[in-house]
């Protein structure tokens, strides 16, 4: 009789055996009806087998068999395995996370066919600079897997590096997977990428599609009809049949990391999957993560460099730190920044402030009590958006509108502290009201037809001044934008964080990247009361190899990754005692004596130790050795998952944490 092993969406690490007689080893990769509990759930066949190692009376029958669709490959299913046995992650969830919605029901909705792309007329390549020139012969002269790190200033033309290999990719019949951190960077690459090849097939893959357009996408992709696939990090998943090249652009950025569910970084299961495939892998990026800077230094990547701009007539922007310590700010802008904006007004050239704080201020506040407008879910202050007149917390969503008057003593007198976007968008408009004042963060702009209006508005010269977060630091090119200026940045110095210092030279690295990528010559302002800070020093000689080296020295001293291996356990409950309680008892636990050369931590709160009503705990683990901490987690993951703990108590183990 023959049994179906079957992946369901439960956090369980096992298969579910169903009984089918009309089965066959064929079946293996196709979805299936099966029963559990009261009801249905659509599940994956992961193989066939004549034997289960429950007695078959016990066993279920399976429903219908859904041969609609091609089956799973064994490549996709090796691919969900690793990550299941690296992030500690039920292999059920792996599998079903990867599919599509629509793909997961049990009576999915019916779907209108797709809209016809307009052709569009082939461009002809740029000339290549000998730098590119060489990074493209040495992806392309390796056979099987290789993985590079292509590091090449802000402007050097990674992307034609991208598209010239993905030109030899399609001409040997192979499927080429681009993964983009963000998706308002998505419309912009796919803009160039069609345009570059107008015969092949693409589509994009990312969480702001609508679930039938995702689906269509994703069936095209897996089917080997799509050539090229763009997509975000649950793109890495996606089954295709003849992949013959992984590209991930701005490889440093914290987006490729999964923070809830299945906490994965897509570039490492990339780096998995090309050698997995025999494939090669390119990363890129202007200021790459300090893991990949090792791997480029110790040999385990190539590394590639770009340095000079691939517009001849643009260079590196002039970066220059303005002293807050003895000047008087208006509204946080100094008169240096002021006076440069008002050159660029008269030129005719665009500037852009850089806050990365949206909203109209941090916090509102009474001066007479002192109560601050505070989340009563988190351990946060509540944001005033005044446009709006909403206070708003952006860690949990709750939303109230803004007093008339203190919540506490009554006093009508109570005033905004600190600044947003919103607050130094209305400000500079007072100061430059001829200026047309553009404001970009996720308030103004909150889907794909809002991101593209914004970006032609930009690009069409109807914009003078822009405001904007950190959507605006990667990945867009403004021919007439010659001034940033950058407030706010000293606050990362000294974080508690220590990868905030890193954050912060590729955030700003990368913001100042967007001036003078054209003919004109750019300018980056930073205002800050540490301009002796070795970390400011690198960024005016755009010296990231200086920096990196100084920042992983620390790092190898302090015994932090990637000198070391981590993974987190934490838990949250309604009380921060009941989430300490077992964090400790996870602690205590006889695994951790047998694993002496794994230290455990003691349990202490997150940061944000309370997000959505529940208070939040962590433990962290750490070797010297991956290996080791990858034989231990196994084991003690099946010990805590056996604890007795509160009801309302939840919990979960994360590799390679990237926040704390």
């Amino acid at each position: 009789m023959p049994v179906l092993r079957v992946a369901l969406d439960l956090p369980l690490h096992r298969l579910f055996d169903y009984i089918a007689p009309s089965a066959t080893l064929a079946d293996a990769g196709l979805r299936v009806r099966v029963p559990f509990g009261r009801g249905e759930k659509i599940g994956v066949i992961v193989e066939v087998v004549d034997t289960s190692d429950w007695p078959l009376e016990q066993l279920k029958p399976a429903g219908e068999i859904l041969r609609d669709l091609l089956p799973l490959p064994a490549d996709f299913f090796a691919l969900c395995e690793f990550a299941s046995t690296y992030y500690q992650a039920a292999f059920g969830e792996v599998v079903m996370q990867a599919l599509p919605a629509g793909l997961k029901r049990i009576a999915p909705p019916s779907r209108r066919k797709a809209r016809t792309v307009a052709p569009v007329a082939a461009v002809a390549p740029p000339a290549l600079t000998a730098e590119q020139s060489v990074a493209v012969a040495a992806v392309a002269s390796d056979g099987g897997f290789s993985a590079y790190l292509l590091h090449g200033v802000t402007g050097s033309g990674k992307t034609e590096v991208y598209l010239r290999l993905i030109e030899r990719t399609l001409a040997a019949g192979k499927q080429v997977l681009l993964l983009v951190p963000e998706i308002n960077l998505t419309p912009q690459l796919e803009g160039r990428v069609r345009a570059r090849f107008p015969a092949a097939g693409i589509v994009s893959l990312h969480s702001e599609l609508a679930e039938a357009a995702r689906e269509r996408n994703w069936l095209a992709a897996s089917a080997g009809e799509a050539e090229i696939v763009l997509g975000t990090r649950l793109a890495i998943f996606t089954p295709l049949p003849a992949l013959g090249l992984i590209v991930i652009d701005e490889e440093h950025d914290p987006s490729f990391k999964q923070q809830d569910g299945m906490r994965y970084s897509a570039r490492d299961v990339g780096v998995f999957r090309a050698h997995q495939l025999g494939i090669p892998i390119l990363l890129g990026s202007a200021t790459p993560s300090l893991e990949s800077w090792a791997n480029a230094q110790n040999g385990r990547y190539g590394l590639i460099n770009l340095r000079q701009r691939a517009n001849p007539q643009a260079t590196l922007p002039r970066v220059k730190m303005i002293d807050t310590r003895r000047i008087v700010l208006k509204e946080g802008v100094s008169e240096p920044l002021i006076a440069a904006i008002k050159q660029r007004l008269e030129r005719g050239e665009q500037s852009l402030v850089f806050l990365n704080r949206r909203g109209y201020a941090p916090v509102l506040a009474c001066p007479a009590c002192g109560w601050v407008s505070r989340c009563t879910r988190c351990a946060a202050n509540m944001v005033l958006h005044l446009a709006d007149r909403r206070l708003r917390c952006h860690h949990c969503g709750l939303e109230h509108r803004v007093p008339k008057a203190c919540p506490t003593c009554g006093n009508q007198d109570i005033h905004p502290f600190g600044r947003g976007t919103q607050r130094l968008e209305g400000w500079l408009q007072e100061q430059f009201p001829e200026a047309r004042v553009v404001r970009v963060d996720r308030d103004s702009v909150k889907s794909r037809k809002q991101w593209e209006a914004m970006l032609e508005r930009i690009h069409g010269g109807d914009a003078d001044i822009l405001v904007g977060t950190q959507m605006l630091a990667k990945g867009h090119d403004f021919p007439n934008l010659t001034l940033v200026g950058a407030l706010g940045a000293d606050s990362a110095l000294f974080a508690a964080d220590w990868r905030a210092p890193e954050r912060l030279f590729a955030q700003l690295m990368q913001v100042a990247g967007r001036a003078g990528r054209a003919e004109l010559k750019g300018e980056v302002l930073i205002q800050t009361e540490y301009p002796d800070h070795p970390l400011y020093a690198a960024l005016v000689a755009h010296d990231y190899p200086g920096f990196a080296a100084s920042m992983l020295k620390e790092r190898e001293q302090a015994g932090f990754p990637p000198y070391a291996f981590q993974a987190m356990l934490r838990a949250e409950a309604p009380e921060m005692a009941d989430a300490i309680a077992f964090l400790k008892a996870a602690a205590a636990l006889p695994e951790v004596a047998e694993h002496d050369n794994v230290m455990i931590y003691d349990p202490v709160p997150m940061k944000m130790s309370r997000l959505a009503n529940l208070e939040r705990g962590q433990l962290l683990a750490e070797s010297f050795s991956r290996p080791a901490l990858q034989a231990f987690l196994p084991h003690w993951r099946e010990a805590v998952d056996g604890l007795k703990a509160p009801s309302k108590l939840r919990w979960h183990l994360e590799v390679d944490p990237f926040e704390f």
